[in-house]
């Protein structure tokens, strides 16, 4: 059976992170989770530590000393899952606007129909997000179609941040020349996968604004994601070399 894990990055996620969890576990196949909590105030690493008395193989908490990124968190659950030998690695939300159900559709991408990188897509369908407000759902949907313009790049939803790898994919690309931080992290792991020729497979998905807790969403990670990717048109992306 292929091991399968799901890294879930939080702060302040409290009002979900129980059930988010559960939810995961309950799933057919079996998935294990990893928890990386940026120093939650509310509580939330706590939580966490009270369920793994619970699912003790199953459940894995990093906690790390205040908000570090996006990016390096799940660079940190990258490199923990291809040490622990994982053959399938998740990203996904802890606050609901990712379905956990999905897991099971972006595994099948990937083990099934030959997918390297399966992307959860709210943009391959149509546009497929509820609860969010018009001018943020125009703001995404451009800059997914800016960041497909500037990388020449066929995904429809570039900023996307549910998806499955292939433990190939993250054995190749070079974490450490990773640069972006925040949202554009996720075009940047995109696009180095696609032109280091792996297959990318956009599932559709429908997105569903969180209930529960509060966005992280900020213009400095808009901007990032906009300067970066004009930069990472420009570079060259070499697979990694153990020296």
């Amino acid at each position: 059976m292929d091991s399968k894990l799901v890294i879930i990055p939080t702060y302040n996620e409290k009002e979900n992170i129980e059930r988010i969890c559960r939810k995961v576990f309950s799933l057919e196949g079996e998935y294990h989770i990893l928890v990386i909590d940026d120093g939650s105030p509310d509580g939330t690493s706590d939580i966490v530590k009270t369920l793994q008395e619970e699912f003790p193989q199953k459940l894995n908490l990093i906690q790390r000393e205040g908000k570090l990124g996006l990016g390096t968190a799940y660079i940190t659950g990258f490199r923990w899952a291809l040490d622990k030998g994982y053959d399938y690695i998740f990203e996904m939300d802890a606050d609901f606007s990712h379905n956990p159900e999905d897991l099971q559709r972006l595994y099948q991408a990937c083990s099934a129909h030959g997918a390297d990188l399966a992307i959860g897509s709210r943009y391959c369908d149509g546009v497929s997000v509820v609860n969010w407000p018009i001018g943020r759902i125009i703001m995404s949907y451009y800059a997914s179609s800016y960041v497909r313009r500037v990388l020449r790049m066929k995904v429809y939803d570039c900023t996307a941040g549910f998806k499955c790898y292939s433990r190939k994919v993250l054995e190749t690309i070079s974490l450490d020349n990773v640069k972006m931080r925040g949202y554009g992290f996720q075009i940047e792991m995109k696009y180095s996968a696609y032109k280091l020729g792996f297959k990318l497979k956009e599932v559709p998905i429908i997105f569903v604004n969180r209930k529960e807790g509060v966005s992280k969403m900020s213009s400095g990670i808009f901007g990032e994601a906009f300067w970066g990717v004009l930069k990472l048109r420009f570079r060259k992306i070499r697979p990694y070399q153990n020296i």
